[in-house]
């Protein structure tokens, strides 16, 4: 299972050079798990830069996978970790899930169950 942080889901969603990186883990949607706090970082983002059809498209391309709602238990289990909140809720969405999360943030390279990309 794959779980893919929102700033590797803009990069893949933008086309950039770098959206190759995380194109694996984004089109395996059978194997794709999507923490709702991602959901509302990317499409916060798309919609301010882009515009609301073009956030409702992401959001179309982000549910393709299955999407894992922020619960008390998930909560408690991210407060633990040493990450900013939302990357806390998303590496704990992983765990939980014993996914592997894709991403290029520094503060997770090295840790156990990540496949960092540096920038």
């Amino acid at each position: 299972m794959n779980v893919v942080d929102s700033s590797a889901w803009l990069e893949y969603l933008a086309g950039t050079d770098r959206a190759a990186l995380f194109a694996e883990a984004i089109e395996d949607t059978d194997r794709l798990i999507v923490p709702v706090i991602s959901i509302c970082e990317v499409y916060k983002k798309v919609l301010r830069d882009r515009g609301e059809d073009m956030a409702a498209q992401v959001f179309g391309v982000m549910s393709l996978g299955k999407v894992i709602e922020l619960d008390a238990t998930l909560a408690l289990e991210s407060a633990g970790l040493p990450f900013p909140l939302a990357d806390s809720i998303i590496y704990a969405t992983a765990l939980r899930h014993e996914a592997l999360l894709w991403t290029q943030d520094a503060h997770f390279e090295g840790v156990k169950g990540v496949r960092y990309f540096k920038k």
